[in-house]
């Protein structure tokens, strides 16, 4: 099984929340999600993708500075399912957002990462 599936985006009010979803159905390659870092990165037009927070296959929470205090990232293992838990959203958090697995490298690097999911679109405005 080497499937991501994001979901959980939409159209939002600055302040209000929302949750995302990452679900790997039968786990990743026989494996359950724990077995890999997992991470959140987002993505405007025209710019690069950057990381949003990360959680490593033993449960250490990473995140940027531009969500500490806002975002959250969670897992729940028996269901294959990764979550990034947002709240107080600006229109600055507007992107695609992807979840990724990886098994190396630093949780932060975008270059770490061999498995992708295909983004759910987060859209921040008045």
């Amino acid at each position: 099984q080497v499937l991501l599936v994001e979901s959980g985006g939409g159209l939002v009010q600055p302040g209000e929340s929302l949750r995302l979803s990452c679900t790997a159905s039968g786990g990743i390659n026989g494996y359950n999600i724990d077995y890999y870092n997992m991470a959140w990165f987002r993505q405007d037009p025209g710019k690069e993708r950057e990381f949003v927070a990360g959680i490593t296959w033993g449960g250490r929470e990473y995140s940027a500075d531009s969500v500490k205090d806002r975002f959250s990232i969670s897992r729940e293992v028996a269901k294959n399912t990764l979550y990034l838990q947002m709240h107080n959203l600006k229109p600055e958090d507007t992107a695609v957002y992807y979840c990724a697995a990886s098994t190396r490298g630093a949780i932060i690097s975008i270059t770490s990462y061999e498995l992708w999911g295909q983004g759910t679109q987060v859209t921040v405005t008045s």
